[in-house]
C-alpha cells in the first residue's frame, strides 16, 4: 500500500509540472481570427497591414509615400501576442484600438514631422521572419503578457541589436508586475527605471515641459467625462480582490549597457485611445489626443529613430 501510494505521489508531481510547461508553451489566443472593437473578423494568416480592416471609429487619413521612399520610411508595427489567463485580469488583447489608432498616429507622424511614414502599418508575430526589418514595435495593453519560450531569445536578440518596444496602455500595480515578470525573462540583468521628465526625449519634437501626470490619457468615456469629473484615471483589480486608483502615470525604461533605451513602458495610461479616437469627441480630442497622446506617440517614435 505504501509503495501504490508513493507511485501515485509521485503521478501527481509528474502531472503538475507537465501541466506548468504546457502553460508556458501553449498559446492562449483565439487561435488565427480575432475580432477588432468594430467586430470585423481578423485572420492574422492573411493579414498583414492596419490598412486591410476597417475602421470602428470615425474613419481613418489616407496619404501616400513620397515617390523614392516606399521602403525607407518608418512604419509602425504591432505585435501579436499572447495572454496568460492566470496573469492580472484583462480581457483585452492584442488588437485593442486596432486599426484605428496606428493609422491616426501614423498620419499624424508624418503630417508633425519631416518622417516619410507607411501608410498601411504591418502585424507581426515576434517570430515572424520580417520583424527584424522593424525597427519600432508596439504592444498594447500588455498587463497580462504571455511571452512564449521561442519568443524570449527573439525579443532579446531584436532589442540588443537596435530594436525598439513601446508597452502602452496598462494600469495598476498587478499588471505592471505581470509585463514585469515577463520582460524578466528577456533581461533577467537588468532593471526598469523611471524615465523623468528632463529626459530630452519628452521635447524632442513637442516641448513636454508639465508634470508627468499632465500627460495621463484615460479611455474615451472617461476622458470625454473629465470635463465635468476631473477624473483622468482608471480603476482596475488588485491579486487582494480591491480595486486600485490607477492615479499615477509612469513612463518606465529599460536600457542597454550604453544608456539607450531599448524599451519604454508608458503605464497607467491609455495613448492609443488618444490616437484612436481622436474624431469621437471634441473635448477628448483637444484635451487628451491634442495635448498628450499624439505629443508623446510622436516624440517616443521620434526619439527611437534618431538614437
Amino acid at each position: 500500500m505504501k509503495t501504490r501510494g508513493a507511485l501515485f505521489l509521485l503521478m501527481l508531481v509528474l502531472f503538475a509540472g507537465l501541466a506548468s510547461a504546457q502553460r508556458r508553451g501553449r498559446r492562449y489566443s483565439d487561435g488565427p481570427i480575432y475580432y477588432s472593437e468594430g467586430g470585423v473578423p481578423v485572420d492574422v494568416r492573411v493579414v498583414k497591414t492596419a490598412r486591410e480592416i476597417a475602421s470602428h471609429s470615425t474613419g481613418t487619413p489616407e496619404w501616400k509615400y513620397t515617390p523614392g521612399f516606399d521602403r525607407d520610411g518608418f512604419t509602425f508595427c504591432r505585435i501579436i501576442r499572447d495572454s496568460d489567463p492566470n496573469g492580472a485580469p484583462t480581457s483585452a488583447s492584442w488588437i485593442t484600438d486596432f486599426p484605428d489608432s496606428d493609422l491616426n498616429l501614423s498620419f499624424r507622424l508624418q503630417q508633425m514631422t519631416s518622417m516619410r511614414v507607411n501608410p498601411n502599418g504591418r502585424i507581426l508575430r515576434l517570430t515572424d521572419k520580417d520583424l527584424f526589418d522593424y525597427p519600432f514595435i508596439y504592444m498594447v495593453e500588455p498587463g497580462a503578457l504571455l511571452l512564449q519560450d521561442e519568443e524570449i531569445p527573439i525579443l532579446r536578440k531584436y532589442l540588443l541589436n537596435g530594436g525598439f518596444l513601446m508597452a502602452d496602455d496598462f494600469w495598476g500595480e498587478w499588471q505592471w508586475e505581470c509585463f514585469a515578470e515577463q520582460m524578466k525573462r528577456v533581461f533577467p540583468e537588468r532593471e526598469f527605471s523611471e524615465l523623468p521628465m528632463e529626459h530630452p526625449l519628452f521635447t524632442c519634437v513637442f516641448p513636454l515641459n508639465v508634470e508627468k501626470n499632465k500627460l495621463q490619457v484615460p479611455n474615451e468615456r472617461t476622458g470625454a467625462a473629465s470635463q465635468f469629473s476631473g477624473v483622468t484615471w482608471e480603476r482596475h483589480p488588485q491579486k487582494d480582490g480591491s480595486a486600485e486608483d490607477c492615479t499615477e502615470m509612469h513612463v518606465r525604461a529599460l536600457l542597454d549597457d550604453k544608456g539607450r533605451i531599448m524599451v519604454i513602458a508608458t503605464h497607467n495610461t491609455d495613448n492609443g485611445d488618444g490616437w484612436e479616437r481622436e474624431g469621437e469627441n471634441d473635448w477628448f480630442f483637444h484635451e487628451f489626443s491634442e495635448k498628450r497622446a499624439f505629443p508623446l506617440g510622436i516624440n517616443i517614435i521620434f526619439w527611437a529613430m534618431t538614437h
